[in-house]
């Protein structure tokens, strides 16, 4: 009999119990990696030996602020010809091909080029999010922990989201997005097994940031009312606009990379270009250099008038898609909540000064545009809703984040193929699942699906007997497989027509001689899916159904052609509803 799969084993607890040390473990990396940001920050931009997190805003070097972002493209750029191409862009699509291509196995030296390079990005001026990085980092982490224990495929994969979604959970305090997060974006499953030693590893992880920074929330707000109905309504209209606005930041940052794809210089200078315009944009708004998690808090806060706010979101987005156009090591998550919120603050304050009435509050506006620019441009959609909730800690924000994060979603979906997470290894070729539903083989019994009329053969009968019954070509004589039986109608095993037809064979051979193993069976309570993989594992094309007080009695057989036949009722409910569609567009 073919195991049933139970939703846990005693293995989940070994992971869970890795998965819960590596949050740990990456907690104190991302620690690590902030404050190597913040030594390059100082240095390049302070001239002072220091770890603290500043704001290369504070800067006082004049015109030579242009050539620190250049600087940090240099190196960057050599660190990824002579290190790893791979340290190249925000990680998580790198991350995905890994999982979906290469059982999740990335290579160790990406443990720590990954982090120093980008260090270095954002330390320069670079206009990303540390984030990212740590996601990739903790991601690279636990890839390596379970290639080193030579764990299984899905186990390396549980791992190395545990390790991301502990980073995620590191840096901004927000372990149900984190787990949401690799679920959406590397899991491409809601399994159990895998689902609750990602969520301890993203515990494990908050917990360390709770004892080494405090538990405060990473965008602090005041106090938001309860939304009326007419600005509901506006944070939904908000969230398409942001939703139109993520599909074209997309669309902008893939075509500013394919721009740098035709210069006729190694890519290894790419970075260097890109930092140029980071430097020159950096001269004219020094908020647009570095992390900018200061910008966030003050936008969702409601620090930042009008033109700062309009000027803050279209000098970042020009920044950060020339460098992350331009190949170098940063992180996606940051920026666009900071062009997100930027562009909801510019609405709310439009819609205080002209449409009163609306009873729009422009922090709120400036929150649910922050996750409905990132639901639009990464369809990570729950993890977009709950970040925001998680990061400010304001209850009564959930109501609007999710009405405009659905329209983001909804307006992605129609207008873009891919996501900013997915187009650059779709066009390599890789597959991205964009939809997770419960297994169509999972829903249905093999007693549902088989053949019923079985035509048993007995182990005494004669070859010379068989075969002119199978040359009299009835239709009960056309199958190409037949359980046999012995003389207690037990059943011995399974015999194919090429067995019963290979030549070379005497005719007073028996259907017993033939007989190669013991039989292959399946219990008709048993789903479609537990009969797929019991043949592919035995690699045979039918499995003999029992059934009856015992699970002796052979009541039927299925075969792969069964399997596929199950899908002709899913086919018909697609095609109808297809039908449906098209005829009330006709009315």
């Amino acid at each position: 009999m073919p195991r049933q799969f139970r939703p846990l084993g005693r293995r989940v607890l070994w992971i869970a119990g890795l998965a819960m040390i590596l949050g740990a473990v990456v907690a104190l990396v991302a620690r690590a990696l902030t404050a190597l940001i913040g030594l390059v920050t100082n240095l390049a931009f302070h001239g002072r030996w220091s770890t603290d997190f500043s704001s290369p805003a504070d800067n006082h070097l004049g015109l030579w602020v242009i050539g620190v972002p250049v600087l940090g493209g240099l190196i960057v750029g050599a660190m990824a010809r002579w290190g790893s191409r791979a340290i190249r862009g925000h990680g998580i699509p790198e991350a995905m091909e890994q999982v979906l291509l290469n059982e999740s196995r990335i290579p160790a030296r990406m443990t720590w080029l990954k982090p120093v390079s980008s260090a270095i990005a954002i330390g320069t001026g670079g206009p990303f999010g540390a984030e990212g990085p740590i996601i990739a980092t903790g991601g690279a982490l636990g890839s390596l922990v379970g290639q080193y224990l030579h764990v299984t495929a899905d186990e390396r994969k549980t791992l190395l989201a545990a390790g991301a979604a502990a980073g995620m959970a590191a840096v901004f305090s927000a372990p149900i997005s984190s787990v949401l997060l690799a679920i959406e974006l590397l899991l491409f499953e809601r399994r159990a097994r895998s689902l609750i030693p990602v969520a301890l590893a993203a515990v494990i992880g908050t917990g360390v940031r709770y004892v080494l920074e405090g538990n405060a929330p990473m965008f602090p707000m005041s106090e938001i009312a309860t939304p009326s109905l007419t600005s509901l309504l506006a944070y939904m209209v908000m969230g398409l606009l942001a939703g139109v606005a993520s599909v074209g930041i997309t669309r902008l940052t893939y075509a500013i990379e394919d721009g740098f794809e035709k210069l006729p210089i190694h890519w290894m200078w790419w970075p260097a270009i890109g930092g140029v315009v980071v430097g020159i944009v950096g001269y004219v708004m020094p908020a647009t250099l570095g992390v900018g998690y200061s910008n966030i808090a003050a936008v969702v806060a409601g620090q930042i008038g009008l033109g700062s706010m309009l000027a803050l979101c279209l000098l970042k987005l020009l920044s950060w898609s020339v460098a992350l156009g331009s190949g170098t090591s940063g992180g996606t998550l940051a920026p666009l909540f900071t062009i997100g919120g930027a562009l909801g603050g510019v609405f709310g304050i439009a819609c205080v000064m002209w449409l009163p009435w609306l009873q729009v509050d422009p922090r709120v506006a400036a929150l649910v545009c922050m996750a409905a620019i990132f639901a639009g441009a990464s369809r990570a959609f729950l993890t977009s809703v709950v970040f925001a909730f998680e990061t400010t800690q304001q209850p009564h924000g959930l109501l609007p984040l999710l009405g405009a994060c659905a329209m983001a979603y909804l307006v992605s979906g129609l207008m873009m193929r891919n996501t900013i997470m997915t187009e650059k290894i779709a066009r390599r070729g890789v597959r991205v699942p964009a939809e997770y539903s419960a297994d169509y083989l999972e829903r249905i019994s093999v007693g549902e699906a088989c053949s019923r009329k079985v035509i048993s053969l007995r182990a005494t009968q004669r070859l010379a007997a068989v075969r002119r019954w199978l040359e009299a070509d009835s239709a009960v004589a056309r199958h190409q497989g037949f359980p046999v039986l012995g003389d207690a109608a037990q059943l011995l095993g399974v015999v194919t027509r090429r067995d019963l037809l290979a030549t070379g064979l005497a005719d007073d051979v028996t259907v017993a001689d033939l007989l190669r193993r013991p039989p292959l069976v399946v219990r008709e309570d048993h789903s479609l899916r537990d009969a797929a993989d019991h043949m592919v594992e035995a690699d045979v094309g039918r499995l003999v159904v029992v059934g009856g007080e015992g699970g002796q009695q052979v009541v039927g057989i299925i075969t792969r052609g069964d399997l596929l036949a199950a899908h002709a009722r899913r086919l018909r409910e697609a095609h109808q509803a297809s039908r449906y569609r098209s005829h009330k567009g006709k009315i």
